[in-house]
């Protein structure tokens, strides 16, 4: 899938339109991704928790610029993929990023 290609620096359309903010971006590609039958685990692995070379996921750049409504939005595909607990805790809300940050 093109969207799920990554740049230089490791980010895709999902990592980018998360670091704006831009909603209707990511709800889109999310449709288009179940239109396209993506299984739940290369969704869950190559997108919801995919991590740029910084080691920043999504959640953490949505989080960093305060976008509340799109944690939410986030929060709920989480819950739709049935990600684990130990995976949502691990590689997304205590994951450090290069720089030793969380989200």
């Amino acid at each position: 899938m093109v969207w799920l290609q990554n740049n230089e620096i490791g980010q895709s359309a999902w990592h980018l339109a998360a670091f704006q903010g831009h909603i209707e971006v990511l709800e889109k590609l999310w449709e288009w991704a179940k239109e396209l039958q993506v299984k739940p685990e290369e969704l869950g692995n190559e997108v919801w928790l995919s991590k740029n070379k910084f080691h920043t996921t999504a959640w953490y750049m949505v989080a960093l610029n305060g976008h509340i409504e799109l944690l939410e939005k986030l929060w709920d595909w989480a819950k739709e993929l049935q990600l684990k607990p130990e995976e949502l805790r691990n590689e997304v809300l205590l994951s450090k990023t290069k720089s030793d940050q969380t989200a």
